[in-house]
């Protein structure tokens, strides 16, 4: 049988969430195809002549795309078996059903997909109660991830360095899910506390792959690479002694920046550029909504401890959520000012409004009738307006701020400068001069693809596909 699988959009790097599956598929016998929609527009040969299509839905925006994009694939191919599988796949059971899905599973997917294929194709017919369940949580015997049918990765997202200079960008996970219950993750309805770390030598294997295809850095895209601190300095090592010249990303946790101090020397020593930290807010009392496990302090420490080591911290942040004011922002963007952070922080991260999709713990809060207003079947999000109005206002004016900044291929300091501007006449007061950019300031390595995860698809987003 043939297979397509499809990815709609990862973060503007390769989909591991294609390589992976297609994996363990090629091993059964299948005739795998890949599409990539990032880049790529559909392969009506792959999607016709399959038995099953697969797509894979990791985040919002990929799930809103991928709904956009099923009706050609459809008319393309009405009678192949449809199976929707990845994180927000199993918190849209009822939707992906609906829109004709009929296999939907989240979490350890390889070996349900594998499963799914052979009673396809007749070859394992016996039957077995969980084989349908929309959460797997199998322990799986990882495997090296399969690239030859994606697009090769300089078509993908680049590392823009201080200079200018660009590198070509791999990516692969050295763990899966998370041992973190933070309100607002899209990780934690599936894995709900879990994780697991893939074997050292698969992660080599597959780094050395993409190396050996010509990049220069690799995104380590684990939830929080320091789930489990000792893997991570492990592979770390291997990493950086087999390729002493290649550099690295991760993201990690506040919490365990500061609990693992001691090991960010050891991070920049073995080529780590930056760290991406989802700060979220600095506010404590939202902080404690979201069960962050840190607080304003601690990510003020947390960013002289990365500054003392030589680390780059690359923050983000959900500036705009029901608690939101227009004074808690800007205390937000004071606080970027004071720490030095202004060239670490994409403009991006600074108009971020909370997405609230079905299964998120946020629902658990007690105050949600005064903010909510029922699901959006289209948007696959709660409706929700800040308790403070002016809050809402304020966001749409950043948001524009960014997209301006965008088109006019803007600095992140000049873009601050005019949140910067936006936040005081906000708050009914003028807008004094930004703080001074240290000694050391300047732009930072940054992805050419802005880091974020929970975000409506943009309109060019859409027509794409």
């Amino acid at each position: 049988m043939k297979i397509c699988l499809i990815s709609t959009y990862e973060l503007g790097h390769q989909p591991y969430g294609i390589a992976a599956p297609a994996r363990w598929l090629a091993d059964e016998g299948a005739e795998v195809r890949a599409v990539d929609l990032a880049v790529d527009c559909l392969d009506e040969d792959a999607v016709r002549g399959a038995g099953l299509i697969a797509i894979h839905l990791p985040m919002h925006t990929a799930t809103r795309l991928a709904a956009a994009a099923l009706p050609k694939v459809r008319a393309l191919n009405p009678h192949a078996h449809l199976a929707f599988y990845g994180l927000y796949a199993s918190v849209n059971e009822g939707y992906l059903r609906e829109l004709g899905g009929d296999t939907v599973v989240a979490g350890e997917v390889e070996g349900a997909l594998v499963e799914l294929y052979r009673r396809l194709t007749g070859a394992d017919a016996s039957h077995k109660p969980d084989a349908e369940a929309a959460v797997r949580m199998d322990k799986q015997r990882y495997r090296v991830p399969r690239r030859t049918e994606l697009p090769d990765l300089d078509r993908y997202a680049k590392l823009i360095m201080g200079d200018g200079e660009e590198r070509t960008v791999a990516y692969t996970e050295a763990t899966r899910g998370c041992k973190h219950l933070c309100r607002h993750c899209p990780v934690v309805p599936v894995y709900q506390g879990r994780f697991f770390a893939v074997p050292r030598e698969v992660v080599m294997a597959d780094v050395r792959g993409q190396i050996a295809a010509g990049a220069q850095h690799v995104t380590f895209g684990d939830p929080d690479f320091f789930n489990g601190p000792g893997h991570a300095m492990k592979l770390a090592e291997a990493f950086h002694a087999e390729f002493p010249d290649v550099t690295y990303d991760a993201t990690i946790k506040v919490e365990h920046l500061k609990a693992h101090a001691d090991k960010l020397d050891d991070l920049r020593r073995t080529g780590c550029l930056f760290v991406t930290t989802a700060v979220e807010e600095v506010d404590d009392v939202v902080l404690d909504k979201l069960e962050k496990g840190h607080t304003r302090q601690d990510f003020v420490e947390v960013v002289q401890a990365a500054r003392d080591a030589g680390l780059t911290l690359s923050p983000t942040f959900i500036p705009f959520h029901p608690w939101s004011t227009p004074e808690g922002f800007l205390d937000l963007l004071r606080t970027l000012g004071a720490q030095d952070l202004v060239e670490n922080v994409g403009p991006i991260q600074l108009s971020i409004r909370l997405l609230i999709p079905q299964g998120s713990r946020i629902l658990e809060l007690d105050d949600t009738d005064r903010w909510m207003d029922g699901f959006d079947p289209e948007k696959l999000t709660y409706r929700w307006s800040a308790i403070d109005p002016r809050a809402d206002a304020l966001q749409e004016r950043v948001r524009d701020a960014v997209q301006q900044g965008d088109q006019e291929d803007a600095s992140r300091r000049a873009v601050f400068q005019r949140i910067w501007e936006i936040a005081h006449d906000a708050c009914g007061l003028e807008a004094p001069a930004l703080p001074a950019a240290g000694a050391d300031s300047g732009p930072v390595p940054a992805m050419s693809e802005p880091w974020y995860c929970c975000a409506e698809p943009s309109e060019d987003q859409l027509a794409k596909v």
